[in-house]
């Protein structure tokens, strides 16, 4: 069985919501960045564990947050030491506007294998913001929530996208 593990940080809950809809999707386990920007006991056994893992962080002024760059940061000795080489990985983030520079904050690196959505966007004339992908994103799922919004108010198409972030598992399981 593939074991998935999603890492991220969630400064407000909007992206702790988005982690929850991929975990679920997914059959993963959820390792949570703090505030501090340090994983949980054995947050780091359990990514090393992982056959995929799935990063994400809210898009803050065109990156990730700076919780989550530490923790990038700290992974470097797993990048230096190729430990998650060839390990499939994919991404999402949360951002206040519909752009919101979010393809900058999702990065490849590891020496993975990196997953998009494989979703064509919601982009006709009859599409609706409940729509799947319709931030349209191809690198990783993309959900946008007001600045004013609370994490309850986040809108299901944006959730179910990261639900359907599709690829991982089979990726995954062809290796």
């Amino acid at each position: 069985m593939t074991k998935i593990a999603v890492v991220f940080h969630s400064g407000y809950g909007h992206t702790l919501r988005v982690a929850q809809a991929v975990a679920e999707g997914a059959g993963a386990e959820l390792v949570a960045v703090d505030a501090e920007g340090n994983l949980p006991e054995g947050g780091w056994e359990t990514l090393n564990a992982a056959d995929a893992i799935i990063m994400g962080s809210p898009t803050y002024m065109g990156s990730v947050s700076w919780q989550f760059k530490k923790f990038a940061d700290a992974s470097s000795k797993q990048w230096f030491g190729q430990a998650w080489k060839d390990k499939v990985f994919a991404g999402f983030t949360n951002s206040a506007t519909m752009n919101g520079d979010k393809l900058s904050t999702l990065a490849m690196q590891h020496s993975g294998i990196w997953v998009g959505t494989g979703m064509l966007p919601s982009n006709t004339k009859a599409a609706q913001r409940n729509d799947v992908n319709y931030v349209g994103s191809f690198s990783g799922a993309m959900a946008q929530s007001p600045s004013d919004s609370s994490p309850a108010e986040m809108l299901p198409g944006d959730l179910e996208t990261a639900k359907q972030l599709p690829g991982l598992l089979d990726a995954a399981d062809e290796r």
